[in-house]
């Protein structure tokens, strides 16, 4: 039978070998034709004719010159091996994804074992590319491991040593599921290459992500209503829970956004006040740098985002707080603070080399369902902050302030976002 998808399989050949060649298996013995590709990322060398890329070819092809022999790579720590090794596994599975030889890819192992495989997965392949993890380190706090991609994890409940019935179950199951993906994969790619792909220019759809936070929903399904029914538009909303923005950030520099309505900046709070959903130092600047049309706006950043009441810092006793959820706390920014969160917002923007791209509108009626005249966020002062922070650090940049006496959620605000980006696309309504 003509084999139609290939998985790569990533592991530690000197441990786990017979665990990774019954993966092996069961990958290969899935109706369809799917064929295998490992690839050894072992500390020692192993000989086997299953093993497609061995240690020593990946360290002489990849190493560039930092270890490329045996003898090389005795005196480096546990921790300087997999960050070796992870370099030239990304390396050569990079070279497979561009010549469009792969379409799936699965490890099997501990804590060192995923961590590579996390990262090889996590840098070279985009977000749709199939991928799962079988590991120890699936159950618990698992956002180092996942980041902001769509790693599939399977929690292989017994450590990857010896097969076992349980274990057996579960490499089973986890052979189906990256043969079925990848079969789906590749079956999606030839149809994007030889049907789909012709379809006309009119039949475009305009990819406009969107950012939304629970008390900023209201407005966003207002938008994304607004835009789908009226043009050729389809939306991508990412929850700001940090995790969120980060992926949108990727997926803009992956070229698979369009345009960006980003009505809920509140991960900023969070990066810059020791929250616990922060998008890190990098949210706002994909768009930038990019030049997409770009509307932002102010949702949410009346608040820091902690987890249970009991969790919350105590340095923020006495201070306004929200408990939003069991386990989601919410403490009310300060107009010093939202000061520091205007400013960060206006020296991002900034640094664009279109400012006819951007447009920033203030929502001077509430930030957040809480924030607007009456809700337990109310606060003038700290609003007044915020928003003369965000028109001070732009004023002479050129790009363009609407002031809105609307709140963020308002229906005809949300429109008039939506109309704003719209203009800056030049569509037409369907």
């Amino acid at each position: 039978m003509s084999k139609i998808a290939t998985v790569v399989i990533i592991g530690t050949c000197d441990t786990k070998l017979q665990e990774l060649l019954f993966l092996r298996e069961r990958v290969e013995e899935t109706a369809g034709g799917v064929q295998t590709l490992l690839i050894d990322v072992g500390r020692n060398r192993c000989a086997h004719n299953a093993i497609a890329i061995p240690q020593y070819e990946l360290l002489s092809t990849f190493g560039r010159g930092k270890a490329k022999g045996k003898d090389a790579i005795a005196d480096l720590t546990r921790g300087e091996f997999v960050t070796l090794m992870t370099d030239c596994a990304s390396q050569a599975v990079k070279g497979l994804y561009q010549q469009g030889l792969i379409h799936g890819i699965v490890c099997a192992g501990g804590s060192s074992g995923t961590a590579l495989s996390a990262a090889v997965m996590r840098d070279v392949l985009p977000v749709g590319f199939p991928k799962l993890i079988v590991s120890t380190m699936a159950s618990g706090d698992t956002r180092p491991i996942v980041g902001e991609t769509d790693i599939a994890l399977m929690h292989s409940v017994v450590d990857i040593a010896g097969l076992n019935p349980i274990l057996r179950d579960i490499l089973s199951n986890a052979g189906a599921a990256i043969a079925s993906a990848a079969l789906s994969y590749a079956a999606r790619r030839n149809k994007k290459r030889y049907g789909a792909a012709e379809e006309s220019e009119s039949m475009k759809k305009w990819r406009v992500g969107i950012t939304m936070f629970g008390v900023t929903t209201p407005g966003v399904d207002a938008i994304r209503s607004h835009l789908e029914s009226n043009y050729p538009v389809e939306t991508y909303v990412f929850h700001a829970v940090g995790t969120g923005g980060s992926a949108m950030e990727r997926l803009i520099r992956e070229g698979q956004l369009d345009a960006v309505i980003d009505l809920t900046t509140t991960e900023i709070c969070d990066h810059l006040f020791g929250g616990v959903l922060s998008a890190g130092e990098g949210r706002l600047d994909a768009a930038v740098e990019t030049s997409l049309p770009n509307i932002v706006s102010l949702g949410a950043l009346d608040m820091v985002n902690f987890g249970p009441r009991n969790t919350l810092p105590e340095k923020h006793e006495g201070r306004v707080i929200y408990e939003h959820n069991p386990t989601v706390t919410l403490l009310r920014t300060s107009p010093d603070e939202c000061r520091e969160i205007g400013a960060f917002i206006a020296q991002k923007l900034s640094k664009t080399k279109r400012p006819d791209m951007i447009e920033v509108w203030i929502p001077k009626g509430g930030v957040s369902m809480i924030a607007v005249p009456g809700g337990p966020f109310e606060d003038q002062q700290a609003d007044k902050a915020l928003f003369e922070a965000v028109k001070s650090g732009l004023s002479g940049s050129g790009i363009k302030i609407v002031e809105d006496d609307r709140d963020v959620n308002d229906g005809g605000f949300a429109k008039d976002v939506a109309e704003a980006l719209v203009a800056k696309l030049g569509l037409q309504k369907i």
